[in-house]
């Protein structure tokens, strides 16, 4: 007779599998998200290509007259006022993805993420792929590049809310700040990862700068149609544990947590219920989660916070290529280093808000620092290569870490907030409210940098600085009541000390 598994066996071999199935997901949803920002970074790669001073290059043949400093630019960016038109395409994908992000969560929340989620990467490669198509078809009109970015924009918006909802499905208790600024950095590989495969083209044929990314953002479409896996039961890996009572925080005096919007009790694992459970919570309303504590406040801190962050996403090449006067590759190669910064942001700022359980006041710190190395960015960062190096990643990490904060772990704070009494459906819809409300201050920010870039770079930067601002005083009710938090989590230490 085959004698059973001792107890201890039995748990590593279970531990063993779902670890690594945990694993595969977190690898997965990296993957899936790199690839929805690979395929937004091309056009601020190609911007320089698509007006270029032509006085500079030998003309093809000998019909251009010598004042043409315009024949190599690509009609209709051709033009005076082709910052206003570049703007334009930007904002056509950018307001078109604020708008459509406030109901892709609905969506999300009840749907079949597999399916919602590998749609939206194929047609997303589609649409990415089209943009760049134009070049090869030689497409001049500025309604095909505004449709097709539009048509981007609004695809484009399955994707955060349900990468962040599979990985609640799958995630419980820990460090969230780390394990999420960690995971976050897919926004900043993927912006890497665009820079780098369109500067491989933007000076000769920029139309496969989108023409790859797309085919690799389809392909990734497929894969997550044949392995992503939503629920832990669906492979019989043990669902995250729930903790045991909804007040057993709360009775505890010693919690930092029992703060002022979040709460530590709520895990990543209670965003999502069991499957196999009774009772099937219905999707909370979008005024239901716009009730929950907090929401409004990093809701529209985020707005201001992405319109600083999108619009170093979207002209920081541009910038670079004007003022410092590299070529567009290298203008593209270097703004990278932004987003190295944003790596570090995202990853420090999970640590310290982990650490210090102060979400709030990690976000305010990082903002008010952001505010003066934008300024001296400006000013002194084009006066070498090591001083623009530096502050590029010192600037990247400083803006891009509230940013990364903001729609990770607090997201998940909020959206696991003990006023829902564990329902699960609730986490979907609170990202699609955080980041939608962010995309409005992301739309905004490379609009009013196109019709502001004429006046002086100078001008940009005082704009961004005052968003930034912004973005801080919106957060001061919440880092109040943060720091009453602590000193009242301090005066409990105290009193056990002196019992």
């Amino acid at each position: 007779m085959r004698s059973s598994l001792a107890p201890g066996v039995w748990f590593l071999r279970a531990f063993s599998r779902d670890s690594w199935f945990r694993g595969f997901i977190l690898l997965l949803t990296f993957l899936i998200y790199t690839c929805y920002h690979m395929s937004r970074k091309p056009i601020s790669v190609v911007k320089s290509r698509l007006h270029q001073n032509c006085s500079e290059l030998e003309p093809v043949n000998h019909t251009h007259s010598p004042n043409d400093t315009t024949w190599c630019s690509w009609a209709p960016f051709d033009q005076d006022n082709y910052k206003e038109l570049l703007g334009a395409v930007d904002n056509a994908f950018l307001v078109a993805y604020a708008i459509g992000m406030f109901i892709s969560g609905i969506f999300g929340e009840r749907l079949p993420l597999r399916y919602y989620l590998s749609t939206g990467m194929l047609l997303s490669g589609l649409f990415t792929s089209l943009f760049g198509l134009g070049y090869f078809w030689n497409i001049h009109m500025l309604w095909y590049f505004v449709l097709i970015q539009i048509c981007n924009g609004l695809v484009q918006t399955t994707g955060w809310p349900s990468v962040v909802t599979c990985v609640g499905n799958w995630f419980g208790k820990g460090k969230r700040g780390l394990i999420m600024g960690v995971w976050n950095s897919h926004t900043s590989v993927g912006n890497i990862l665009g820079s780098l495969i369109a500067g491989i083209w933007v000076n000769d044929q920029w139309g496969l700068s989108f023409v790859v990314p797309g085919i690799i953002t389809g392909a990734v479409g497929v894969l997550t149609f044949l392995f992503l896996i939503e629920y832990p039961e669906d492979v019989d890996c043990t669902p995250p544990q729930h903790h045991g009572g909804p007040d057993e925080d709360q009775d505890n005096p010693e919690d930092p947590g029992n703060g002022p919007y979040s709460n530590r009790d709520s895990s990543l694992e209670a965003a999502t219920s069991s499957k196999e459970s009774c009772a099937e919570p219905a999707a909370i309303s979008f005024l239901g989660a716009l009730r929950i504590p907090g929401v409004i406040e990093f809701s529209l801190c985020l707005l201001f916070a992405k319109l600083v962050s999108y619009t170093f996403l979207y002209w920081l090449p541009l910038y670079i290529f004007n003022v410092a006067h590299f070529s567009a590759k290298e203008a593209g190669d270097l703004s990278t280093l932004f987003d190295v910064g944003g790596i570090i942001g995202g990853i420090m700022a999970g640590l310290i808000s982990d650490y210090t359980n102060g979400r709030a006041t990690t976000c305010c710190i990082m903002l008010i620092l952001a505010a003066p190395m934008m300024f001296l960015y400006n000013y002194i960062g084009q006066n070498g290569i090591i001083s623009s190096i530096v502050m590029l990643i010192i600037c990247g990490a400083l803006v891009n870490g509230p940013y990364s904060l903001i729609t990770t772990a607090v997201s998940a704070d909020l959206g696991t907030h003990q006023s829902l009494k564990g329902n699960a459906k609730a986490l979907s819809t609170v990202t699609a409210i955080i980041d939608g409300t962010g995309s409005v201050g992301a739309a905004l920010g490379p609009l009013l940098a196109g019709l502001i870039s004429p006046t002086g770079w100078n001008n940009v930067f005082y704009m961004l600085i005052s968003a930034d601002v912004l973005a801080c005083l919106l957060l001061c009710r919440l880092v109040y009541k943060e720091i009453l938090a602590w000193k009242a989590s301090l005066s409990r230490g105290r009193g056990y000390k002196e019992i």
